[in-house]
């Protein structure tokens, strides 16, 4: 399934339109998006939606937030987000810093979350062909947030040549996590 930005709102369509391959580390913040992100609240992005779960919409503004470079935004939304999704932004955030024992900490408390097994998919799918390193991702049968995690840190520190392999499976993450968020936060 293609991520169509325009399935989730005008607000959301217009922060999400640019197809960004995130760096697997902190980037740079997106400046040219900051009056829309601090304008950005879990009422206004869902304009005409009701929401029926707040945390997840809440997890939607912290993706959004992330998806353009601000992570000590996103991080201040996120660790009050007290559910599995949230705490799967925050993992993701802390990924992305990189604080990997952090990372690995917030993924403990996802448990097996809900979207996992099309992480999984999504990532034998980026996987193929990909270095010997990245093998085993073409291969699970589960997906393995510590795995990656450990992939990603062996990417950044040059002894792995996965990084655009790591950066596709991210935004595949990214989108398959936003979606289940702003579906849940909108009640289907």
């Amino acid at each position: 399934m293609a991520f169509q930005p325009e399935n989730y709102g005008p607000i959301f369509s217009s922060l999400l339109s640019e197809m960004r391959a995130n760096p697997l580390d902190g980037g740079s913040p997106n400046t040219s998006v900051r009056g829309e992100l601090d304008a950005l609240t879990s009422d206004s992005a869902f304009p005409g939606r009701k929401i029926v779960d707040a945390d997840m919409a809440e997890c939607c503004v912290s993706a959004a937030w992330l998806y353009h470079n601000f992570l000590d935004d996103s991080h201040t939304i996120s660790q009050g987000i007290h559910s599995t999704s949230g705490s799967y932004w925050h993992g993701i955030m802390h990924r992305r810093e990189p604080d990997y024992p952090n990372s690995k900490s917030w993924f403990r408390k996802v448990g097996d979350h809900e979207v996992f097994d099309a992480v999984a998919e999504a990532a034998r799918a980026a996987a193929s062909g990909a270095p010997q390193d990245a093998a085993f991702l073409a291969s699970q049968t589960s997906w393995d947030p510590n795995a990656f995690i450990d992939l990603c840190g062996s990417s950044l520190s040059g002894a792995s040549q996965t990084d655009s392999v790591c950066r596709d499976i991210q935004q595949r993450e990214f989108e398959i996590l936003f979606d289940y968020c702003y579906r849940e936060a909108v009640g289907g």
